[in-house]
C-alpha cells in the first residue's frame, strides 16, 4: 500500500488514528503548541448528521453504517449461544457521537487499583486533575465552589431537562431497599441513587468533536482528514514511521517525525497494532503478517459491562411508550423539542441511574443501574405497544476476560470480537443478585401504585441456574468495552504508564484499551481523563527532548 502512486498527505509531528472521544481532545491539546504539526485521521465522516446533535437520535445512529462500524460479537457461551451487536462509533466524535451521553468518572478505587498494579501517576487524586481540566460543570447553589468539578473547560455538563414521575417512585423504591439517595455520582464513591449528569448544552449533545475539535479545526498546524482508514503503522528500525491507509478507498502514506497516536478504541487500537505486526507472534504468523515484536497482550483483557435489561409492565403511570405510541404524540414530542429543547427528544437513554450493591459487605457498589422510562425488545426495534420501563442493571467490576484480535491481513476485515460474558462463578453469582435486588426494588411500597409485571426476564425464573440462563437470555453490551492495550509493566502489557507501546519507540496507544481494570461506571469520561493526562505526558516528552 506504499508504492509510488500513492497519496502522501506529508510529514507531521504527530499523527492521531482515530477522531473519536480520545482523538478529538488530543488533537486540540497537541495543535495548541503552534510549533508542531498534528494530523488526526478518521475512517468515517463528518458529525453533520442531525440525529447525532438531537439527544434521542441514538436510536437513528447505533447500527447504522454512517456513524456505526457495526460489529457483532461472535456467539458466546455465556449470553446461551448468541451473538450480539457491538456498537462502536464511526464518525467525528466517536462514540461520543452516538452513546448515552451520561458523565460518569467511577470510583476513586478504580484508580487506585491501576496505581496498586504499579502504574504510576494514576490513583484518583493524580487523574482527578485531569477530569476536571476539560469539564465545564453547571453548578447550582448547593454545589456553586465545589472542588470536585470543573468550570469553564469545553465539555459541558448539566442535569436533565425533563421529568418522569414514574421514575420519581423507582427512586423511592430503591431507597426502601437500602439505596440512599445522592446528589452527585462524580465524587469517588457513586453508592447511592441519583438523575445522571449529562454532556449536554441545552438539550443538545456535546460530543468530543463539537467540544474540542471544533475550537482548534482553524489551527493552521492541525489537519483533520476523514474517509481515512488506517491500514498499518508503518514501522522503521523498531521506531513508528508513519502510517499506512486509504482516504475514500485510494492509497495513502503519512510520515511521522514525532510520534503515532492510536486513539481507535478498545476494538480498534489492538486490530491496527495487530496489522502492523505487533502481537502475538504465533497468531499474526497464522494470519500472513510478519510479527515485528512480540507483544502477547495485544487484543487480549477485553473487559465490558454486560447489562441485564429487565423490563416490567406497569399501570396508571405514563411511558414514552404511550407518548411516543401514535403521530399525534410524536408531533407534541417534535414540537416541545423545537419550540423549548425540552421533553423526549432531548433525554438520554437513561435518565435516572443507581449504583449498589450485590453483597452488603461489599465496600463499594458492583451494581450499576440504568432505569429507562419506555422499553423495547432491543435497540433498533420500536417501542412496546404497552406501557413500561426498563431497569438495566450491569456488573461494574466483571471477572471475565474476553478478547478482540484481527481476523485477516487485510485491514477492511472486522475483529473477531470475544467478550466472554458470564464465564466466572463470581459473574454468575453477581447476575444472579443483580435480578433479585431488581424484583425487590419493584417490589417496594413506592412502586405498588403502577402494579409493576415483571415482562423480562420472567417471574417464574427463581434459582440461581435459572437465572443465570436469564442474564444470558437478556444481556447484551452496554457499549463499554476496555482493556485490549493494557498499561503495566510486566510480560502481558502493552503499553508502560506513560502509554508508549512497550517495544517500539514513538508509539504510544491513547483510548480506553489500555485501562488495565474497567471503571465503576460509564467510560466516556474516564477516557476523555486517559486523553488529558496522555496529552500532558506527550508535552512533557517533548520538552525534555528539546532541552
Amino acid at each position: 500500500m506504499t508504492g509510488d502512486t500513492d497519496l502522501d498527505l506529508g510529514t507531521f509531528d504527530y499523527i492521531i488514528v482515530g477522531a473519536g472521544t480520545a482523538g478529538c481532545l488530543l488533537a486540540n491539546r497537541l495543535s495548541a503548541d503552534p510549533q508542531v504539526s498534528v494530523l488526526l485521521l478518521e475512517a468515517g465522516g463528518r458529525d453533520n448528521y442531525v440525529w447525532i446533535h438531537i439527544p434521542v437520535g441514538y436510536l437513528y445512529c447505533i447500527n447504522n453504517p454512517r456513524t456505526d462500524w457495526c460489529f457483532k460479537t461472535e456467539a458466546e457461551r455465556g449470553l446461551n449461544g448468541r451473538a450480539i451487536g457491538y456498537p462502536r462509533g464511526k464518525v467525528l466524535g466517536g462514540c461520543s457521537s452516538i452513546n448515552g451521553m451520561i458523565y460518569m468518572r467511577g470510583q476513586a478505587r478504580d484508580y487506585d487499583h491501576w496505581r496498586q498494579l504499579g502504574n504510576a501517576g494514576w490513583a484518583w487524586d493524580d487523574v482527578l486533575p485531569f477530569f476536571k481540566q476539560h469539564e465545564d460543570f453547571v453548578a447550582d447553589d448547593n454545589n456553586a465552589d465545589d472542588p470536585l468539578h470543573g468550570r469553564g473547560g469545553e465539555l459541558r455538563v448539566e442535569k436533565q431537562r425533563l421529568h418522569w414521575p414514574i421514575l420519581d417512585s423507582f427512586r423511592d423504591a430503591a431507597v426502601e431497599a437500602g439505596i440512599p439517595r445522592v446528589r452527585d455520582f462524580n465524587r469517588g464513591d457513586n453508592t447511592g441513587i441519583a438523575y445522571f449528569q449529562v454532556t449536554q448544552r441545552g438539550g443538545i449533545r456535546v460530543n468530543a468533536a463539537k467540544a474540542f475539535l471544533k475550537p482548534a479545526r482553524r489551527r493552521a498546524n492541525l489537519r483533520i482528514v476523514t474517509a481515512a482508514h488506517a491500514a498499518r503503522v508503518l514501522i522503521e528500525n523498531r521506531r513508528a514511521a508513519g502510517i499506512a491507509l486509504t482516504v475514500a478507498g485510494r492509497p495513502a502514506k503519512a510520515q511521522a517525525r514525532g510520534e503515532v497516536i492510536l486513539a481507535a478504541g478498545a476494538i480498534g487500537s489492538p486490530q491496527l497494532l495487530e496489522l502492523s505486526g505487533i502481537g502475538q507472534a504465533s497468531r499474526l504468523r497464522d494470519l500472513g503478517i510478519a510479527p515485528l515484536h512480540d507483544l502477547p497482550g495485544v487484543g487480549e483483557n477485553l473487559q465490558d459491562h454486560l447489562q441485564l435489561r429487565m423490563i416490567y409492565k406497569i399501570a396508571n403511570a405514563l411511558t414514552l411508550n404511550e407518548r411516543a405510541g401514535n403521530l399525534r404524540g410524536k408531533a407534541r414530542i417534535a414540537l416541545e423539542y423545537a419550540l423549548q429543547r425540552r421533553g423526549p427528544m432531548s433525554m438520554a437513554p437513561s435518565q435516572l441511574g443507581a449504583f449498589a450493591k450485590s453483597d452488603p459487605a461489599l465496600e463499594t457498589a458492583d451494581l450499576e443501574y440504568h432505569v429507562q422510562p419506555l422499553s423495547l425488545e432491543k435497540f433498533g426495534e420500536p417501542l412496546h405497544g404497552f406501557p413500561a420501563i426498563t431497569a438495566s442493571v450491569c456488573n461494574l467490576r466483571p471477572e471475565s476476560r474476553g478478547s478482540s484480535h484481527a481476523v485477516a491481513a487485510d485491514f477492511r476485515a472486522a475483529p473477531s470480537i470475544r467478550p466472554n460474558y458470564l464465564s466466572t462463578d463470581g459473574d454468575r453469582r453477581v447476575a444472579a443478585a443483580a435480578i433479585r435486588l431488581t424484583r425487590r426494588i419493584l417490589a417496594a411500597k413506592p412502586m405498588q401504585p403502577y402494579q409493576p409485571q415483571e415482562y423480562l426476564p420472567g417471574a417464574a425464573l427463581t434459582s440461581d441456574e435459572e437465572l443465570v440462563q436469564a442474564a444470558g437470555a437478556i444481556g447484551t453490551t452496554i457499549f463499554h468495552p476496555v482493556g485490549t492495550a493494557r498499561m503495566g509493566q510486566d510480560e502481558r502489557a502493552v503499553v508502560d504508564d506513560r502509554l508508549r507501546v512497550h517495544g517500539i519507540d514513538g508509539l504510544r496507544v491513547i483510548d480506553a484499551s489500555i485501562m488495565p481494570t474497567i471503571t465503576s461506571g460509564n467510560t466516556n469520561a474516564p477516557v476523555l481523563m486517559i486523553a488529558e493526562k496522555g496529552a500532558a505526558m506527550i508535552r512533557e516528552d517533548r520538552r525534555g527532548s528539546v532541552a
